[in-house]
């Protein structure tokens, strides 16, 4: 029995060591990327276009940076972070009230909602040419107004599906019992269903801030000069005859660093959110 315990014991050591490495082997390869990239932001001309390849620079050099700095470049990734900013906040605002009515009264029938989510899987490319002569039309282009409201309405419709589910998994007669207690109906949303959703409320927001500084489309179409987004700016490195590696790298190092710093204070509240509402008794 013991000897019998004892190879039970050792399989089960062997098995858990082999997943150990498995998920280490997974973490490296999904994890090489975004080193390699923050590395070549880091490197001299000679490094990056060394054979055999460099895998880490000699020393850190910023003078990347301080190029985009320098030429105007970086102010991109302000741009991007404003507009995604503002469109997430106002899209939450609106799109959780709207998600609260089609919640608790019904509005527009049990179909309303599976029609607000297929708008948002309208592909980009099909409405961003009537809206470009909208925008030209009322003089939106390269505006910063026109492009939150164009993110703004393209992640409503995301924002008021997830958040409707997330309401409707509050009980009712928590807000029943807030009401006869003479609480009014925003106090209901103040004190009762914005506390019990608020891993959702912030999961949801995290992926539309996403959407919004991810996209591509919409800003190229959309911006001119003065209103670039990074993804915009970081196609202008790429030419006919050449690649400008370093800035490349060193832009995109900047445009990942905000969400970086996003997922990783609203960490909790991210995974949370995602599985709130997953296991039902």
């Amino acid at each position: 029995m013991s000897g019998a315990r004892a190879r039970r014991r050792r399989r089960d050591g062997q098995r858990l060591a082999a997943r150990y490495a498995a998920a280490i082997l997974i973490t490296v390869v999904f994890l090489f990327p975004i080193y390699w990239l923050f590395m070549i932001s880091f490197k001299t001309p000679e490094e990056i276009f060394h054979s055999p390849p460099v895998w880490y620079p000699a020393s850190i050099q910023f003078d990347n940076f301080a190029v985009l700095f320098r030429d105007g470049d970086a102010i991109t990734v302000w741009n991007s972070l404003f507009v995604a900013t503002v469109s997430t906040v106002i899209a939450m605002v609106l799109g959780t009230l709207c998600a609260y009515s089609l919640a608790r009264f019904k509005t527009g029938g049990d179909n309303l909602a599976v029609w607000i989510i297929s708008q948002r899987m309208i592909p980009p490319i099909a409405v961003v040419f009537p809206l470009f002569l909208l925008y030209v039309w009322l003089g939106w282009v390269d505006t910063y107004h026109g492009l939150i409201l164009l993110y703004t309405a393209f992640n409503l419709p995301y924002v008021i599906w997830m958040m409707r589910g997330y309401i409707e998994d509050v009980p009712i007669e928590l807000e029943e019992s807030a009401l006869v207690d003479g609480c009014t109906r925003w106090e209901v949303l103040s004190r009762v269903v914005f506390p019990m959703v608020r891993s959702g409320l912030f999961a949801t927001a995290v992926f539309t801030f996403v959407f919004a500084w991810n996209d591509f489309i919409f800003a190229l179409i959309m911006t001119r000069s003065e209103v670039t987004t990074y993804p915009v700016q970081v196609t202008h490195y790429f030419g006919a005859q050449s690649n400008f590696w370093a800035k490349i790298a060193a832009m995109s190092a900047l445009g990942t660093v905000p969400i970086f710093i996003a997922v990783a204070f609203l960490q909790r509240y991210l995974v949370r959110g995602i599985s709130l509402g997953a296991v039902k008794g």
